[in-house]
């Protein structure tokens, strides 16, 4: 299954999971009705015809159902709507509820350091923003988890114990499992079904306000009381609606369990498929069943958020039946089929291993060197590594990151200096134009950062094309906790810096674009992307823009760019009605051929627009898209590092992470 095919899935259980929701709702109701029809039975007639009349009203009254009806919805949409809107901030709102602490991008504790270090290596391989890390300081068990509603919100937390006693190869076992539900869509679902099940649960909690009340008031006079003044008709409508809502909560574990059990065996598995590295994640698993913490949750919030955690949070179900994890020793079986379920192997690991003094020292994990030249380009093998990282990938961002200089390395994880990085990346090689921007950053930025941003230039100016925007990525958690003003002042000397020479290249495209979508959607909840596009033909004139502005970016001649753009355009004749002519919709209505359009139509301005709107298209549309560009841009054979960043900045807008690209080794 690949990665479009996940977030089909992903996205098909969204809508099954609402099914259930109303099913559940409907049931809850009924449920509710037959309660206080049995409790509050209507007032009995004094005949006999009467008195048969009454058994049929008492199960059947259609006043008394409208109004349960309308109370019960009205109280779990309600709940719902309250969870839902808590956490629309995204995996920082679950971070939050699990009372966990953000990590300081400049830490320089070392477990801490060790962590971020992980957690960068892993993004940038698998072509991911980076996420903010948080720690559960309180929490002893070895646990972790990802939430958020996509790859731009997403956050990874890790429990204290994760964090002390395991390995770095543990450690790195465990991070890639949970990178694995990022890049699937597995986190959506997860956010979304503690949205729709709070609205179920509530309703035990007011069963229990009920009974509570009823047992303690002795203030209401009156028929149908205990001695005590005690209500007997609401106390047991109290203690129904806490079965009820008991049973709303066992039905909300059943759904946990159904939509979670299947993949944490899948993100297992792509984690040892990312690693290379079997012994990681199975030595992470043996020391979780060898500690007496083992991997449990003591938050009072754990309930919610079982679903989304690494390891079972949570004590042992009746019969397993509603565990939301698979059975460990199972799970360790599908890794180490050797593995006898003996558990007191797995004991504390020392406080640094190899790697991890290496890491401590260095930042990053030893790889081989690596340089890239040309990039081969395969339309197959691109589409199969969308949301696929490979060690290789892992392997080849550790060295590009560890031969940064000490200084960029310093400055990318502090404010100032992430932002003096960033700043310095956009400053021009003619020295009039580099000094006009450094004038304008010391009016509007102030002069700490504009010096900062003057001592990092040469390093800058040194770097390697393709460590660029990884570093971009990497200064940008550093920026995520600054108040929107200071983001839009950030955002706005960009803009300043990228225009001083009255044009705007490829790079500063890229950096810009990425700059607004990693910070602006922590401000604007309204930025989320909503599937609108199932099908291809009215986005023809989008994908005939992108197309063209790619092929006009990698060929040099008109003749080229044509024959580069219909090896694209060919990748949508499935939709054509004439065999090997793709046709669009225009805007006059009329159905024509599509071709190349003129390179005045085309551009950065006019791939922008096309890729918001193609960005609201299905899983199976972006496929197609995507697999149109790559072959557009791999028409001649030969593929330029520019060329191959542009293709991941375009699948990045498309929310379909491209791993980078790796060099052939007779090129390296």
């Amino acid at each position: 299954m690949d990665f479009f095919e996940h977030q089909e899935r992903a996205r098909r259980k969204t809508t099954l999971l609402v099914v259930y929701f109303i099913l559940a709702v409907v049931l809850i109701v009924a449920a509710i009705y037959a309660v206080f029809a049995g409790v509050f039975p209507p007032a009995s007639p004094s005949d006999a015809a009467g008195s048969a009349l009454t058994i049929a009203q008492t199960w059947w009254r259609a006043d008394l159902l409208m109004w349960v009806a309308a109370i019960t919805i009205g109280v779990i949409g309600l709940g719902t709507l309250y969870k839902i809107v808590a956490l629309s901030q995204g995996g920082e709102a679950v971070a939050r509820m699990l009372d966990a602490r953000p990590v300081d991008p400049a830490t320089t504790a070392p477990q801490e350091r060790r962590l971020l270090n992980v957690v960068e290596e892993i993004a940038l391989a698998s072509g991911t923003p980076v996420p903010r890390v948080f720690v559960l300081d309180n929490e002893t068990g070895v646990n972790a988890f990802a939430a958020g509603f996509s790859t731009q919100d997403a956050v990874i937390g890790v429990t204290f114990g994760c964090l002390t006693k395991l390995t770095r190869d543990e450690l790195q076992g465990v991070i890639a499992h949970e990178f694995s539900h990022i890049l699937n869509g597995d986190m959506r679902l997860n956010i979304r079904l503690m949205g729709l099940l709070n609205g179920i649960l509530i309703i035990g909690i007011i069963g229990y306000w009920i009974f509570r009340v009823a047992t303690g008031s002795g203030r209401t006079a009156g028929v149908g009381r205990k001695k005590d003044g005690s209500p007997i008709a609401f106390i047991l409508v109290g203690l129904a609606v806490m079965a009820i809502g008991y049973i709303g909560v066992f039905f909300g574990k059943l759904i946990k369990s159904a939509v979670s059990r299947q993949r944490e065996f899948l993100a297992d598995a792509a984690s040892v498929q990312f690693t290379r590295n079997p012994d990681g994640l199975a030595g992470a698993l043996k020391k979780i069943g060898g500690f007496a913490a083992g991997s449990r949750i003591r938050s009072p919030n754990a309930e919610q958020a079982s679903h989304l955690f690494f390891a079972n949070g949570l004590g042992t179900s009746f019969l397993n039946l509603m565990a939301t994890h698979p059975p460990l020793v199972e799970r360790i079986r599908r890794i180490d089929p050797s593995f006898n379920g003996d558990f007191a192997a797995a004991h504390a690991a020392p406080a640094a291993d190899a790697d991890d003094a290496h890491a401590m020292a260095s930042g990053f994990a030893p790889a081989n060197a690596v340089r890239p030249a040309t990039i081969p380009l395969q339309s197959r093998e691109t589409l199969r590594s969308v949301g696929h990282p490979q060690a290789e990938n892992l392997a080849y961002v550790a060295t590009l990151l560890n031969a940064l200089p000490e200084a960029v390395k310093t400055a990318v994880r502090e404010p100032v200096g992430a932002r003096a990085l960033i700043y310095g990346l956009l400053l021009s090689a003619a020295e009039p134009i580099r000094n006009a921007q450094l004038q304008h950053l010391a009016m509007k930025a102030g002069a700490d950062v504009t010096e900062r941003t003057r001592a990092l230039a040469p390093e800058l100016a040194a770097l390697p094309a393709a460590a660029r925007l990884p570093l971009t990525d990497i200064a940008l958690t550093a920026l995520r906790g600054l108040p929107r003003a200071q983001v839009e002042k950030f955002q706005a000397n960009l803009r300043a810096l990228i225009e001083a020479d009255a044009s705007v290249s490829l790079f500063e495209y890229m950096l810009e674009r990425m700059v607004v979508r990693r910070l602006a959607g922590q401000y604007d909840r309204t930025r989320r992307v909503v599937v609108r596009y199932y099908d291809l033909k009215p986005l023809l004139p989008e994908a005939a823009t992108l197309l063209a502005t790619l092929a006009y970016y990698g060929q040099p001649e008109a003749s080229q760019a044509a024959q580069a753009f219909q090896s694209g355009a060919m990748r949508f004749s499935r939709t054509a009605t004439t065999p090997g002519v793709v046709e669009a919709v225009r805007e006059n209505g009329k159905v024509a051929p599509l071709r190349l359009l003129p390179k005045e139509l085309c551009g950065l301005a006019a791939v922008d627009k096309a890729l918001t709107i193609l960005n609201t298209a299905s899983p199976a549309i972006k496929k197609t898209v995507l697999d149109a560009c790559v072959a557009c841009v791999a028409a001649d054979g030969r593929t330029t590092a520019t060329e191959a960043e542009l293709l991941r900045a375009v699948a990045d807008a498309l929310d379909c992470p491209i791993p980078p690209f790796v060099p052939n080794a007779e090129e390296i």
